[in-house]
């Protein structure tokens, strides 16, 4: 692939879920913005998000190690980011990238600029930046179901890692600040693209948050970009457990009013109720299009088979859904 070449394509997401899309991406295009979810509070990012008042690194290092170069160089530095430290101290379970990504904001005073540096490190293959100009916290309106003990309610739960793991179902999810600022960097790169590609990943913790960000959503739904909604392939224990496929378009589409979507994105293997996803896609404004996108049994995105289906996506080859 030359320079420069294949369409503009920004990804939106977070987690493993996002690193999954840019794997697949960066065989498609090097014209990739990846933006990345802030509202992260547990593990190594929610310990320096605390102890230094910083948005969370780790979605963010893990976007950037998805698009590294792929020469020894890019390899070898994606591991180094990647990497752990083991042991009983303070260190134990930081990545080093997420140390790296800090040490390089506290010094430079700019996110964007540090994730750019880091960028230039590994040879990534596109741009990551965050969606939020500050660190945000998510809170939902989670169902609790009726127990021999205690009758159904609804509580409020706060917390990225916290609403990730509810035992109840979340009906409604919000971020905190109310009406958080857009990166510019991130509005400019969707209002340009050819293509927006929203999931595969956490629905309601990584996926959902972007449709919340004022500016962020503004330009979601006013931009020329054709859009394209990757499902996950199984439902996640907690925050959408037991949620069908169809249930999945239908929670995010009553959380962006106004967003249409040219095609939802599925594997055949993960839809139980085609007609019900077919129903969700077209309310939606999108067309479905099934492909063997699962590596092997796992619930995991093979990046080689959701490359293919991607290709055919961005290029309009989309067949029949059956």
């Amino acid at each position: 692939m030359q320079p420069g070449s294949g369409p503009a394509v920004v990804a939106c997401g977070g987690g493993h879920g996002l690193a999954a899309s840019l794997q697949a991406l960066r065989h498609l295009s090097d014209r990739i913005t990846a933006v990345v979810t802030v509202a992260d509070d547990g593990g190594s990012s929610g310990r320096l998000r605390a102890e230094l008042g910083i948005m969370p690194p780790g979605d963010l290092r893990m976007a950037l190690a998805a698009l590294c170069d792929d020469t020894e160089w890019g390899r070898t530095w994606r591991d180094v980011l990647q990497h752990r430290f083991t042991g009983d101290g303070p260190l134990a379970d930081h990545a080093v990238g997420n140390l790296l990504i800090a040490a390089l904001w506290q010094r430079l005073g700019d996110s964007v600029e540090g994730l750019d540096l880091v960028g230039r490190l590994l040879g990534a293959r596109g741009r990551v930046l965050p969606m939020s100009s500050v660190p945000l916290e998510i809170e939902a309106d989670v169902r609790v179901s009726a127990t021999r003990s205690a009758p159904a309610r609804r509580e409020v739960v706060r917390g990225q890692k916290a609403v990730a793991t509810t035992r109840g179902t979340v009906e409604e999810v919000r971020l905190l600040p109310v009406d958080p600022p857009a990166r510019p960097e991130v509005v400019e790169a969707v209002r340009a693209a050819d293509w927006v590609v929203l999931g595969p990943g956490s629905w309601f913790t990584s996926v959902m948050p972007h449709l919340l960000v004022p500016d962020l959503a503004a330009a979601l739904r006013e931009t020329r970009a054709r859009r394209c909604l990757v499902l996950n392939l199984v439902s996640e224990r907690g925050e959408t457990s037991g949620l069908s496929p169809a249930a999945h378009v239908r929670a995010l589409t009553a959380h962006a009013r106004g967003l249409r979507f040219d095609v939802v994105l599925a594997d055949p293997s993960a839809v139980e109720d085609v007609e019900a996803l077919v129903a969700a896609a077209e309310d939606a404004g999108a067309r479905l299009v099934l492909r063997q996108v699962r590596r092997g049994r796992t619930a995991e995105h093979d990046p080689l088979r959701l490359a293919a289906a991607l290709r055919d996506v961005l290029e309009g080859s989309w067949g029949d859904v059956s």
